[in-house]
């Protein structure tokens, strides 16, 4: 073993030798080399006559550029074109913690790591998995799960995932079901992980406050019994929470800092919540309870995660960065986030509005949601796929199959004015079939 891994380990193992038994043998194993970019990193102080370290091309004293690439940008080459820290940029991950705190005030007076800045969360949950996972580990995740997971996880990397019913019968979360794995994934191995997305992808569901005091209270009595926990939460969706009942703060929260057997994981991003999809600006951060100084313990997670950015992508876009962290700065926006987050929630409250006519009732039925970007409807009488393609052949409407019969609906791209249309359509399209 690398001796840089060595020392993180061992810092772990102060902090928290709980959380070190978590790792898998990647992780046990990944450092932040100290090599080119800490020579790199010196020379930048240091060589002030002459710096023959970096690689990329200067002139003039100025970063080497095209005017066709600059022009039309309001950033300087060297906020738009330099590699950006395998951490992401400073600036970005303290803003970033900064909202975290004040976005989920249930986090105050608990330690968390500074995030590590990914390509996005579907970077993320691969890093996620190559830091914690080793193949034949097993992540609990619903029966209902946005389809990525399963080629992150268990096609590139043979970790396993196992299923439990999301929805009870009375149209709640399945805390039971999710709580009945995990004690079998603990007793069976000494350890569960599991992820947790709300707002829900595909369905649209976010837990209620009442439905997360029962899972916390789960997962804890999982701790105290000796066993690991480490819970992931997908965050990509957060904040666009439609209904009071709803918990409007990240699960996160609430197992940060909680036991010393719980790694409480935050996966999360810009992507969805400033509106910038392409941009690709995600974040990680880490959460447990520790023995003494925080600062060593977080600070070898976060090296160990960022090791693992440097030997995959080795940075997350700077410009993209940096357009992130200007838009967080700026005074207008809190204003936008509200007119954009009231635009979703009304087209939500339309689509219920729609679906509550009894016409629909014999077609198909509307799973429960109320927050994000989807929802989802399960088929009587015939099969997704099938009505899938009619609908995109004869009616020009685009839909997702998901399984058998389900078939989901993001009211997110579509105007409130298309809603009642659009499930007039699907009607049509199943009735098509049925004749």
């Amino acid at each position: 073993m690398n001796p840089l891994a060595e020392q993180l380990n061992a810092a772990l193992a102060h902090g928290n030798p709980h959380i070190l038994d978590l790792l898998s043998r990647v992780g046990k194993n990944l450092f932040f080399p100290k090599g080119i970019l800490s020579q790199s990193a010196e020379a930048k102080e240091k060589a002030h006559r002459i710096n023959a370290t970096i690689g990329i091309a200067k002139e003039e004293g100025g970063i080497m550029c095209f005017p066709s690439v600059m022009e039309g940008l309001e950033y300087s080459p060297e906020e738009a074109l330099t590699y950006a820290p395998s951490f992401g940029i400073p600036e970005l991950r303290k803003a970033w913690q900064a909202s975290l705190m004040e976005k989920n005030p249930s986090l105050g007076g608990k330690t968390l790591s500074l995030p590590v800045v990914t390509c996005g969360i579907t970077h993320a949950i691969s890093v996620f998995a190559e830091v914690w996972c080793n193949a034949g580990d097993t992540v609990i995740l619903p029966d209902m799960m946005w389809g990525n997971y399963n080629l992150i996880m268990n096609v590139r990397l043979g970790v396993q995932l196992k299923h439990y019913p999301i929805f009870n019968a009375s149209g709640g979360f399945n805390v039971e079901a999710l709580g009945t794995l995990i004690r079998e994934e603990a007793e069976k191995t000494g350890k569960a992980i599991v992820i947790l997305n709300f707002p829900q992808n595909p369905t649209g569901y976010a837990i209620s406050k009442r439905e997360a005091k029962e899972l916390v209270a789960v997962i804890r009595e999982v701790a105290e019994a000796g066993k690991k926990v480490l819970v992931v939460t997908d965050d990509a969706y957060f904040g666009l929470f439609y209904e009071e009942e709803t918990l409007k703060e990240s699960l996160f929260a609430h197992f940060a800092d909680l036991h010393e057997n719980i790694l409480a994981l935050k996966l999360d991003g810009a992507t969805k919540e400033n509106y910038v999809w392409g941009l690709r600006v995600g974040f990680m951060t880490y959460s447990t309870r520790i023995q003494g100084d925080p600062a060593p313990f977080y600070e070898a997670l976060e090296r160990k995660t960022a090791g693992c950015i440097r030997g995959t992508i080795s940075n997350a876009s700077h410009i993209g960065q940096r357009i992130v962290l200007r838009s967080m700065k700026d005074p207008r926006n809190g204003e936008e986030h509200a007119q954009k987050y009231a635009i979703l929630k009304s087209r939500a409250a339309r689509v219920k509005e729609v679906l509550k006519d009894p016409k629909y009732a014999d077609a198909f039925t509307p799973y429960p949601f109320n927050a994000g970007y989807f929802m989802c409807v399960r088929l009587k009488t015939v099969e997704a796929e099938k009505l899938r393609l009619h609908l995109l052949e004869k009616y020009g409407v685009g839909l997702i199959a998901l399984g058998k019969y389900d078939i989901r609906v993001a009211f997110s791209c579509i105007e409130e004015t298309e809603v009642a249309p659009l499930f007039d359509i699907l009607l049509q399209g199943i009735q098509d079939l049925m004749a």
